[in-house]
């Protein structure tokens, strides 16, 4: 079946068409490494991975790439807060982000480009667009002229008269145009910098994804994707410059942008004192179930963040992996799983992941009424579509027990109440059961035998 994707650009939903059938190609901007990446910052990362799952269905070929922003004045002050050197900082959050996205479940991308790797073609394409008239030196910066592009403010819609007139009053006097924005500043020794014709210096933000798009994909790819606080003016100044270094070439035919997320209603922001680590979100709730929840809405709408919206997410869990553990003796075929069409077709149109998961709910119900190999089969395999359903029901139901309780200690518990049962000893039996209850520990008596769980911690 076709995929169908809504495109920023041209601000409708349009049949998915590469460039080459062979050869599919997705950018996604990733972190700026200078500490641990909030929720937010998740969400595009869940979403997109799920669109890549989905175009490695339909193409021999897909070659996904998420940057890492590793120089930045973020990072250049927060290695300065820290008395260390820019790589101690950059090396402990990259991989940091890297360990949080495995958590949530998210397959690593095809390629993970970092901006200080490509310093020199970043140079390289500076030094055209200022050939090509469509950059100029001044005071030690180099800026994009922004005048040089009459097509800018097409994919936010912003004019350039609206543009001037909303910029700030006190504009870097070095600028002809308000609007002009910075591809090489110059660094001072307290700062990493790198030769250049213009002396020691370092890459403005937004020829960083230019370059390594370029670098990695090709002139003109396919999808770029990331957060709607992206669009302007990164996404836009990439734009701008990309098309101009490239003799006219269309940057990127598809725009995809994830909405926000707002926690209890209120946008997150550090001076809220709202915004939430992955991190440590991670250490106090399922990862599934974040993942679960990320997905719950459509990727172009707001998202609401809440402890309850996360309490549902494990409770939906909760039914789908039960159903799973029902049916722990039933064998399925080796080889894919099938995908049902149902849940492909959702994915397919404009990446709807709610109706996926509406789809999922169902999928789990045929599964406990029929309890057919083909039903357990049909639920895993939308589940993994999805980032699902991948762990043992057992490994979900006993998250974090291990380091939580004493497994043995559970464990004799349990055959003590057995015991107690056989001979009819019902109170000794109700006993143990509230005894466990106590330990923050449920069990369910089944044809299987006992099982038990580890509630909400």
């Amino acid at each position: 079946m076709p995929i169908t994707l809504y495109n920023s650009l041209t601000r409708r939903n349009e049949p998915f068409v590469p460039l080459d059938p062979e050869r599919v190609t997705m950018y996604l901007c990733g972190p700026t490494v200078y500490n641990y990446v909030h929720i937010g910052n998740a969400r595009g990362p869940v979403v997109f991975d799920v669109l890549a799952r989905l175009l490695r269905r339909h193409f021999p070929r897909v070659i996904y790439a998420r940057n890492i922003t590793d120089v930045d004045d973020k990072i250049n002050a927060a290695a300065h807060a820290q008395g260390v050197e820019i790589g101690a900082i950059t090396r402990r959050f990259a991989q940091a982000y890297r360990d949080d996205m495995a958590a949530l479940g998210i397959a690593p991308p095809d390629l993970e480009p970092h901006a200080t790797d490509h310093i020199e073609p970043i140079i390289t394409m500076v030094e055209r667009l200022i050939t090509d008239g469509h950059a100029y030196v001044a005071e030690g910066h180099v800026l994009f002229d922004v005048s040089s592009y009459p097509a800018y403010g097409k994919l936010s819609g912003r004019d350039t008269d609206e543009l001037i007139a909303g910029a700030r009053v006190e504009v870097a006097p070095y600028k002809k145009n308000p609007t002009d924005f910075v591809l090489w500043k110059p660094s001072t020794p307290d700062l990493p910098g790198w030769p250049s014709p213009w002396g020691i210096g370092r890459p403005g933000w937004h020829i960083e994804c230019s370059v390594m798009s370029a670098a990695h994909l090709g002139e003109t790819i396919d999808i770029h994707a990331g957060g709607v606080d992206l669009l302007f003016p990164h996404h836009e100044n990439e734009i701008a410059q990309s098309t101009c270094a490239h003799g006219g070439k269309t940057f990127a035919r598809w725009w995809m942008h994830n909405g926000m997320l707002t926690f209890d209603g209120r946008k997150m922001s550090k001076s809220l004192g709202n915004v939430l680590l992955v991190h440590e979100l991670l250490k106090a709730h399922p990862a599934e179930a974040l993942h679960l929840r990320l997905l719950s809405g459509h990727y172009r709408q707001p998202l609401d963040w809440s402890e309850a919206a996360i309490n549902q997410a494990i409770s939906t869990l909760d039914g789908w992996y039960r159903v799973l553990r029902d049916l722990a003796a039933v064998d399925i075929p080796g080889g894919t799983l099938p995908v049902p069409e149902r849940v492909e077709a959702a994915l397919c149109d404009d990446l709807n992941t709610p109706q996926a998961l509406a789809v999922l709910a169902v999928l789990a119900d045929a599964a406990r009424q029929s309890g057919t190999a083909q039903a357990k089969a049909d639920l895993l395999g939308g589940g993994a579509l999805l980032g699902l359903l991948q762990q043992a029901p057992e490994a979900w139901f006993k998250r974090g027990a291990e380091q939580a309780v004493d497994t043995a200690r559970i464990e004799a518990l349990l055959e003590e109440r057995r015991t107690a049962r056989a001979a009819r000893d019902f109170k000794r039996a109700d006993a143990i059961r509230d005894k466990l209850a106590g330990m923050n520990i449920a069990i369910e008596d089944g044809p299987q035998g006992t099982r038990w769980n580890v509630l909400k911690q």
